[in-house]
């Protein structure tokens, strides 16, 4: 899937401002940002929901232009954050919903809800309402009616974000096992929550105020991330001002002032660039243990 500078304008206020991106086939991007920073634009804007006056951009999916194709006939699937599920039919009936419109053949339809519901967990669950399954069931529902349709690319609208903690981390885990059986589908995962980014992403989209702060794995973000925005945000990040960082540089063995004059180290310090150095408590592969960990029981159960 690919991005080319797309610009969204609503009357006076740009909410995404020339952003250009290419997602690979089989990739799970996670999208992650502070409210406003216009990751649900992005995702709207794929899905084919935007309608605004200042929209500019291409969009490509699997070799097809789809800037200006109506939702409907885009072959996307969409887990929406409130699931999205009719209340007055079955989890059946939820699912074969996308194929009805679609007018498959009810041979077709019986065989593939069934295989969607089996791919979830649900097998057995076709019969029953809504209102009697549990949170985590009605979101892998919600995922079969997304599946089904067999989508080039699935979207994730905060999948989490109504779960509670242990429950977020057992679905993580799902979506991580999801990836893994369907490697050739691609996957964006819009999102606010740190932990699943650590969790699920190949790559991780850091957005602010309608432009990519960075784009790259989890690892490169927290490692090596291009300014303090970025730094701060995947943790917490001691960062020293630039004369600091640089007077500490001159410890090391291409500034130490013992090989040099000191008027040309003076010289150096007046020309250092203006730079911070950052220092964190952890590492990445840290906070990703953590959150993986997130619903783990620890202690012992006593009869």
């Amino acid at each position: 899937m690919q991005i080319d500078h797309l610009t969204v304008c609503f009357g006076s206020r740009t909410v995404l401002d020339d952003l250009s991106l290419t997602i690979e086939r089989g990739e799970l991007l996670t999208v992650l940002g502070r409210s406003g920073c216009g990751k649900m634009t992005l995702l709207r804007f794929i899905a084919g929901f935007i309608e605004a006056d200042g929209l500019s951009g291409t969009l490509t999916v699997a070799g097809h232009d789809l800037t200006h194709v109506p939702p409907h006939k885009r072959n996307l699937g969409l887990l929406f954050q409130s699931y999205a599920l009719f209340p007055h039919l079955s989890v059946f009936d939820n699912v074969a919903f996308g194929l009805r419109a679609r007018r498959t053949p009810s041979k077709d339809i019986a065989r593939r809800v069934a295989d969607a519901l089996k791919f979830v967990q649900l097998g057995d669950s076709g019969h029953m309402m809504p209102a009697q399954l549990s949170g985590g069931m009605r979101q892998r529902v919600a995922l079969a009616s997304a599946l089904v349709i067999e989508p080039d690319v699935l979207l994730l609208d905060e999948p989490l974000s109504a779960l509670d903690a242990n429950l977020r981390a057992s679905v993580r885990s799902e979506l991580n096992a999801l990836h893994e059986r369907l490697p050739n589908l691609t996957i964006v995962c819009v999102t606010h929550d740190q932990d699943d980014a650590l969790v699920l992403s190949d790559r991780t989209l850091l957005m602010r105020e309608g432009r990519i702060a960075q784009l790259g794995t989890l690892q490169q973000l927290y490692d090596t991330p291009t300014d303090g925005f970025v730094a701060r945000y995947l943790g917490a990040a001691n960062l020293l001002p630039p004369q600091v960082a640089f007077t500490f540089s001159m410890t090391d063995a291409r500034y130490n002032e013992r090989a040099v004059s000191h008027a040309a180290a003076v010289k150096r310090r007046a020309m250092a660039p203006a730079i911070s150095r950052g220092v964190r408590t952890r590492t990445a592969r840290d906070l990703s243990a953590r959150a993986s960990r997130a619903a783990e029981f620890h202690g012992r159960a006593c009869a």
